[in-house]
């Protein structure tokens, strides 16, 4: 599949605007075509059902919901409409849609659970992407009865309840099992809550001509491993010249997270991999005889192609010094972990690295909540590569990866990946492809993407729950092969 740009909420809007005022699109046709695709959708996902009930607000989307309405009702489906707020607040296009249901007989009953009963399928067309507030009083009432309702919902635009711009809930939204989208594809889809509660997507540009998107510049691009770049592999290279990396943490008691590092980068492709802890070297019980222990930590660096520090690390004087000595050193690295909450401790700026932060490293890093860095994640990854430079990839559901000219996410990972260690395999991931060549932004995206889509092979397999990071290696290797 191919880069989706991806649009918030006020661009979503002035597409809209483009499409009505540039190229003479009446917003009423608009609509209509909206409506007719997601009645496409409905009869093709849900073809034996007969009893649609259609759940409007009072905006353009209950005009959408109206204009369904009209389709099903006309192709000899039982109808319901259900109104949510008083008619006395719809105007323009939606207005009209209102008007035309009327004429056919068919009116906007107050939302009831018992209006729910025999419907087949429930269409979602209370909010669009507008909404900035938390839901509450009748309509969380009513949201909360249809996600209770047992019954399958297709929801218009967005699902109800989710902010187009951050993926975030607002107070409650609509679980739906199917979203029509229009237009353009909006960026909350695709991050954090947006890819539980949006179900199987389906977009339609509604006949918006290609130009009238060269106009707007997307606020992320959603990507997957095969918009990524692997590193070449030749058939006389030698493990000097397939990447020689250095991966550094695993003090006492944390040793696990720099073996599970410095395995994923041999399963990506590394030539050679040493591993330095603030333990003595002596002491690592390596259970991997293909890992190096180098006695010297300055010798390593300079014979390194690529480092990654922070798994398992600590915080302590030793971890202190040895983030020093990377970063005054020549090779390009990635800051993991623990080296990022140092490195929060004494912010500085460089270009040849990649930040690999979770929402509390990087709260941690701007000074600021983690709420308030899920509230808007991509201003969160756009302010941190601001303010520290190089790459940043901000990990979550919808991982994303800033270079400060653009912002990518990635589709692929699961909430199996929720477990202590995954984000050691992915640095050893990303160090291990810098190692191997690829530019700063290729190794963060395609490292971002090899981890997430590995994962989900995995749990293909093997299960969500209780998903381990040593499960991800083998598919890692698959994947790179």
């Amino acid at each position: 599949m191919a880069v989706l740009n991806l649009y918030n909420a006020a661009q979503s809007r002035q597409l809209d605007r483009i499409a009505i005022e540039q190229y003479g699109i009446p917003g009423i046709l608009l609509m209509k075509r909206a409506a007719f695709f997601a009645f496409e959708v409905l009869q093709s996902h849900f073809p034996q059902a007969r009893h649609v009930t259609v759940v409007c607000g009072v905006g353009n989307n209950g005009g959408d919901g109206f204009a369904l309405a009209q389709y099903a009702y006309l192709a000899g489906l039982e109808v319901e409409v259900l109104q949510l707020g008083s008619t006395h607040k719809i105007r323009s296009d939606a207005l009209t849609m209102l008007h035309e249901l009327s004429d056919l007989g068919l009116g906007g009953l107050p939302f009831s659970e018992a209006a729910l009963a025999e419907s087949d399928v429930i269409v979602d067309a209370i909010f669009g992407t507008g909404l900035d507030r938390a839901i509450e009083g009748n309509i969380k009432t009513a949201i909360e009865t249809i996600n209770a309702s047992g019954k399958p919902v297709l929801a218009l635009d967005i699902p109800s309840g989710l902010h187009a711009d951050s993926g975030q809930i607002l107070g409650t939204a609509i679980r739906a099992d199917h979203t029509v989208t229009f237009i353009g594809h909006k960026v909350g889809l695709h991050m954090e809550a947006g890819r539980e509660v949006c179900g199987q997507l389906h977009f339609n540009t509604l006949g918006v001509p290609e130009k009238a998107y060269a106009q707007l510049t997307p606020v992320a691009r959603l990507m997957t491993l095969s918009d990524c770049t692997l590193p070449a592999r030749t058939a006389h290279m030698h493990k000097g010249s397939a990447g020689r990396t250095t991966l550094i943490g695993g003090a006492q008691g944390m040793l696990g997270a720099l073996m599970l590092s410095c395995d994923s980068a041999l399963a990506t492709g590394a030539g050679l991999v040493k591993a330095f802890s603030p333990t003595s070297t002596e002491q690592l019980p390596l259970h991997n005889p293909a890992i190096l222990t180098p006695q010297s930590l300055e010798v390593a660096l300079k014979q390194s192609d690529a480092v990654g520090i922070g798994p398992g690390l600590g915080q302590d004087a030793a971890a202190h010094e040895m983030l020093h000595a990377v970063l005054t050193s020549d090779p390009p690295c990635v800051v993991d972990a623990d080296g990022l909450n140092l490195l929060a401790q004494t912010p500085q700026r460089r270009e040849n690295w990649i930040l690999t932060p979770h929402p509390g490293e990087a709260a941690r890093l701007l000074g600021c909540t983690t709420a308030e860095i899920q509230a808007d994640r991509l201003s969160a990854a756009r302010k941190l590569q601001q303010r520290y430079g190089g790459v940043v990839v901000l990990k979550g559901a919808g991982t994303l990866i800033d270079n400060g000219q653009e912002i990518f996410i990635c589709r692929h990972g699961n909430s199996g990946m929720a477990t202590g260690g995954m984000g050691d395999v992915l640095a050893g991931i990303i160090t291990s492809l810098l190692a191997q060549g690829l530019p700063h932004m290729e190794a963060a995206k395609t490292g971002v993407c090899l981890h997430a889509k590995a994962g989900d092979l995995a749990a293909a397999q093997l299960g969500q729950r209780g998903l381990q990071p040593q499960q991800l290696l083998p598919f890692i290797q698959q994947l790179t092969g």
